[in-house]
């Protein structure tokens, strides 16, 4: 007989609570202590019980406050007890804000930039990467002369799929394809798996740029909560899947979710692997911020619990290496010759020069220190910017700690708008990316990502400084 475990009943029973309005939205939550004492269990499970729901959605961490209930309008559609209807409809196409915020962005003078989720150019190895590239010049004089394979070089894919085996995933350079960034992988996935018109479900909030590709392609998009705590919500992604209209694919990024910043513990991954073949849902995988996670033991992928040949892998090297080379990959596995003819169709092959020169840099020892270097940077920047939103910041404040990365997601007290912040900003120099922008829906109206990838200067505090008193003109 099946009993459901201590932790999940009581988590169920501060669901109905909330349901009841027994437990009001904005009140604290009672604290892990209080928890121990009032039900007679151990830490362990009063933790499972906060992050239980924290996945469910309706509770969030404040720092150094404890945990409260969520407001009425930022509960995820999810937290019902039957499974809510496919409603594609109300998810097609993309908000008409992104294209706006990107052309207003694109017209500005920007002094800073916050917009971003690069580092900035000094902490990229570019010297190194120029001596290569000199380096395979001298050797092959013909080499801008010729047409790389649609494949891409087989020594990078070679050194790529070697690198795989560290988060435990299991890649064949042979069913390996190069792309210009991982935006090409993923439009190359969504295009061998999908025809116009399938439903493709994301995470929610998540990257604009997924949205822009998926309405590019003509596809419905269904949006699936996700908490900074551990990403997509299992509970919420179950009941849609066992909905009669068939979600086609998934995307997420489990590791450093932008802009969440995110990381699915293991048993979620292996969990959310399982869901999607039982259901024959095509999971597609983005691991392009995998390696700026802040540990020396790199995190899983999702593929190495792909059992069926169901997780189409992609990633890229434009975040943690150079960005103007543009070099991604994808390993389809079963899809990989419809891949491969798609990107032969679509733009040959990529250029050979740079892959060489990463090729080059990155089977020597010289690459991992310079990852550790980048990961430390990085947190010490993340750090330095976390504080300096605290300190400037209106009262009510919340930003998430991401474990690596370049990101961080700042809710503001509800009355805020991220919008207005975005537009006024802009006005003295200073560029944002408002949460409209990551959703179709108006659930992140007052949400702000904040890019931390350069060096923090006297110049980002008194930008920070002054979205702080723009956020003041607000009230």
């Amino acid at each position: 007989m099946h009993t459901t475990p201590l932790y999940r009943q009581l988590a169920n029973h501060y669901l109905d609570a909330i349901r009841s309005g027994t437990l009001k939205t904005g009140e604290r939550f009672p604290s892990i202590r209080l928890m121990m004492e009032k039900h007679a269990v151990s830490l362990s499970t009063a933790v499972q019980v906060c992050r239980e729901l924290e996945d469910y959605g309706v509770l969030e961490a404040r720092p150094r406050s404890g945990n409260y209930i969520r407001q009425p309008d930022t509960l995820p559609k999810t937290v019902v007890s039957t499974p809510p209807p496919l409603d594609t409809g109300a998810y097609l196409g993309i908000h008409e804000q992104v294209s706006s915020v990107l052309k207003a962005s694109q017209r500005a003078t920007i002094k800073v930039n916050f917009a971003s989720a690069y580092c900035a150019p000094e902490l990229y190895p570019l010297k190194i990467l120029q001596e290569h590239m000199i380096k395979a010049l001298r050797q092959d004089q013909h080499l801008l002369g010729v047409q790389g394979s649609t494949g891409g070089n087989l020594a990078l894919r070679n050194i790529l799929a070697r690198r795989a085996l560290t988060t435990k995933a299991n890649l064949t350079a042979e069913k390996m394809v190069i792309t210009n960034g991982a935006t090409e992988a993923i439009n190359l996935a969504l295009r061998a798996v999908t025809q116009p018109g399938d439903t493709v479900a994301v995470e929610s909030p998540t990257f604009y740029g997924l949205l822009q590709i998926l309405e590019s392609l003509n596809l419905r998009v269904l949006e699936v909560p996700a908490t900074a705590h551990s990403g997509i919500n299992l509970f919420a992604l179950e009941q849609l899947l066992q909905s009669p209209e068939r979600i086609r694919a998934l995307i997420v990024i489990p590791n450093l979710q932008n802009p969440l910043g995110s990381i699915m513990p293991d048993a979620n991954k292996a969990r959310l692997v399982q869901l999607c073949a039982e259901h024959g849902t095509v999971l597609i995988e983005d691991d392009t911020y995998g390696d700026l996670v802040d540990t020396e033991q790199p995190l899983s992928t999702l593929k190495h619990w792909d059992c069926s040949d169901n997780v189409i892998y992609c990633a890229s090297l434009n975040k943690t290496l150079a960005p103007g080379l543009r070099l991604g990959w994808i390993s389809a596995g079963k899809w990989h010759e419809r891949v491969e003819m798609l990107k032969h169709t679509q733009t040959r092959g990529c250029e050979t020069l740079s892959q060489l020169a990463v090729g080059a840099f990155m089977k020597t020892p010289s690459y991992e220190r310079y990852l550790r270097r980048l990961r430390k940077t990085l947190t010490q920047q993340r750090q330095q910017i976390s504080a300096a939103i605290t300190r400037y910041f209106p009262p009510g404040t919340c930003v998430t700690d991401p474990r690596g990365g370049t990101l961080l997601w700042v809710e503001l007290p509800r009355h805020y708008s991220a919008m207005a912040l975005f537009r006024e900003a802009l006005k003295v120099g200073i560029q944002i990316s408002p949460g409209d922008i990551f959703s179709n829906t108006q659930r992140f109206d007052h949400f702000v990502r904040i890019g931390c990838g350069a060096p923090y200067s006297p110049k980002i505090d008194e930008a920070l400084a002054t979205l702080g008193r723009l956020l003041e003109n607000q009230r």
